[in-house]
């Protein structure tokens, strides 16, 4: 049985009925908002934040505090380290870097070597895009060798979108990922170890094995919407070319309003340390936290080097130069393409922002103080718990992010009692649960389906079926985990 630490006083007197139901009238309301009314996931949010506050009996004046607090503390929490992903992931799409992985490493792999590159590629560029940049990125790249090698597209299409779901929803620091740890408490290091552990065994169901399947299943070779998007990947590489040749003969040491242009692309072994880097960073951190004495001066020192600010900054600073001015772009030419990754995410930081506000309102409302005294005495497993609620928000907003940061909220009285190893799988769970079949409330569906040139039934048979066992995958991998620490 859990021990279920005492909440805070809660903000409402409402009894235990009522702030049950107000829970179930909010997420109902994000629910119809962003589904049936087609609201902006941040309104559906900000609205279904004012039906439970409403509901639960708490005070105007209390309620807009709490959701603003929740929002502050998420977005300072979070929002610094989604701008700094977002920068690093453009500046190596931009620079060349991201063709240059793919490029060398299907060049030294066989055809039936290839589902496992692509889906090795997908999880290196995986590491600090998030997935909505990743596929724009690399399922152009996907399709131009699947028609290059002659190999069917959903055997190396699968492994690669199972890469970067993998990633997204499991490792820090990505959105969600990160916004749990926050909400759970649950230590940075342990978390990111035990992802990257639930990845690999979770990728290599899902994506090269789970591609072998899909592919008789959904036998696609090279229907006219994947010339198309080969077309216009191959448009932007002679744009890209042209434009290089162009800076080239009339260099400029100022950015002028002008795309980004690389004279050269940098180096592979460049370009995978520009990725890595910050990854390398926070398992150090991790690493140290778990040999270290506790307030040594090195564990302090390791505690700032691998904190996530403090590695994706470094990270940024490295590309600026490793993939940055090795690829022959100017200062202007960064600074453009660093600015530029910003405006694609900035609706993503508000929702995740406003996810948190929700999450401080279920929290100081009272609603997760009932919810942790209701399942501490189940026979459900508090780890199976924080997946189902998170496969049910998944399913009914389609939005992985949003699911994460409202299960994290909702189970958050559960966290409390649970030792680091076991916050840190929690928090995985509710990861692997907003991954659970993705289908047409989900604008990732739409994405894979438009790029591959799927009919809705291949799009579900395929990427709807990956997700799923992603999900699945993940769960089980958890529990195993769960069992040895």
């Amino acid at each position: 049985m859990i021990t279920v630490a005492p909440l805070t006083t809660p903000l409402s007197n409402a009894g235990h009925t009522q702030l049950l139901l107000a829970a179930l009238l909010g997420i109902a309301t994000v629910v119809l908002l962003i589904v049936w009314a087609k609201f902006h996931p941040l309104l559906g949010l900000i609205l279904g934040t004012a039906v439970l506050a409403a509901v639960a009996a708490v005070p105007p004046e209390d309620a807009l505090t709490s959701f603003v607090t929740g929002v502050g503390d998420t977005f300072g929490t979070v929002g610094l380290l989604i701008a700094l992903g977002a920068m690093l992931g453009k500046l190596l799409a931009d620079s060349g870097g991201a063709n240059r992985i793919v490029d060398t490493i299907v060049d030294r792999v066989g055809p039936k070597r290839l589902p496992w590159a692509m889906a090795l590629i997908a999880a290196i560029i995986g590491l600090p895009m998030f997935f909505e940049i990743g596929v724009v990125i690399l399922v152009p790249i996907v399709v131009l060798v699947a028609l290059r090698t002659k190999v069917s597209l959903m055997l190396v299409g699968i492994p690669a979108l199972a890469g970067l779901s993998i990633l997204h929803g499991l490792v820090p620091p990505h959105p969600g990922p990160l916004t749990a740890i926050a909400a759970l408490k649950a230590p940075l290091g342990l978390t990111l170890i035990f992802g990257l552990i639930v990845a690999v065994p979770t990728l290599v169901v899902a994506g090269p094995l789970l591609a072998i399947a899909i592919n008789r299943w959904v036998p696609v070779d090279s229907p006219h919407p994947q010339g198309a998007a080969a077309r216009d990947m191959q448009e932007r590489q002679e744009t890209g070319a042209s434009a290089a040749a162009d800076e080239t003969e009339h260099p400029s040491d100022e950015g002028d309003g002008r795309p980004a242009a690389a004279r050269r692309t940098p180096s592979f072994g460049l370009a995978v340390l520009t990725i890595v880097l910050p990854v390398v960073l926070m398992l150090i951190r991790a690493v140290g936290d778990l040999s270290l004495n506790d307030g040594s001066t090195a564990q302090h020192v390791l505690d700032f080097v691998g904190d996530p600010v403090t590695a994706l900054t470094a990270g940024v600073l490295v590309a600026m130069l490793s993939v940055g001015r090795a690829s022959g772009m100017n200062r202007g030419h960064i600074n453009e393409s660093l600015g530029s990754g910003l405006p694609a995410v900035a609706s993503i930081m508000l929702i995740v922002a406003a996810g948190g506000g929700f999450k401080q309102e279920l929290s100081d409302s009272g609603v997760a103080g009932v919810i942790a005294d209701a399942a501490k005495d189940s026979h459900l497993s508090v780890l199976f718990l924080g997946w189902l609620v998170a496969v049910g928000i998944r399913l009914a907003t389609g939005s992985a992010t949003v699911a994460t940061v409202t299960a994290a909220g909702i189970v958050q009285g559960l966290g409390s009692g649970l030792n680091d190893p076991h916050l840190a799988l929690l928090v995985l769970a509710i990861g692997a649960g907003s991954l659970f079949f993705s289908h047409v409330n989900d604008a990732g569906f739409w994405l894979v389906k438009e790029y591959f040139g799927l009919t809705v039934g291949q799009t579900i048979r395929s990427w709807s079926l990956m997700e799923t066992v992603i999900s699945v995958m993940g769960l089980i991998c958890v529990l195993i985990l769960n069992v040895v620490v």
